[in-house]
């Protein structure tokens, strides 16, 4: 069963996926947001059927205190519109500093600021999605 996580922000989608066993996340690639939903779309469907997607994960950013603030309500209904569109289970995951550890991550690796700014999104996803699969083999 392979598993997509998301990172949904306003102007990129960072995307990563599980290994077919659902064990460990890779970051996969950020999608550049085209402001045209549909458009968007097709790039994630080319991954679902590539990858044989069975359940998406996407990153749920609360506000520190547990609320749900506006960018959470954009994350949930993208999540429905996925859900809706493709026929697929989808779960939200809270991704409260997801980017902060992508960042600390890269950084220890000594990946340069450049670099990291290429390659943040996806690796937030990754982390969304290995946080998620560990709550999951740990129930």
């Amino acid at each position: 069963m392979r598993i997509m996580g998301l990172d949904l922000g306003d102007k990129t989608i960072g995307v990563a996926l599980s290994d077919p066993l659902g064990w460990t996340a890779q970051g996969l690639e950020t999608i550049r947001r085209s402001g045209q939903l549909k458009q968007d779309m097709e790039r994630l469907k080319e991954i679902i059927d590539q990858y044989q997607v069975n359940k998406v994960v996407v990153g749920l950013p609360k506000n520190m205190n547990g609320t749900t603030g506006p960018q959470g309500e954009k994350a949930l209904a993208f999540a429905e519109f996925i859900k809706t569109t493709f026929g697929l289970p989808v779960e939200t995951w809270d991704e409260r500093l997801s980017t902060v550890s992508a960042e600390r991550l890269l950084i220890t690796a000594d990946v340069s600021r450049a670099k990291r700014k290429k390659v943040i999104d996806k690796m937030a996803a990754a982390v969304i999605l290995q946080g998620f699969l560990d709550a999951k083999a740990n129930k």
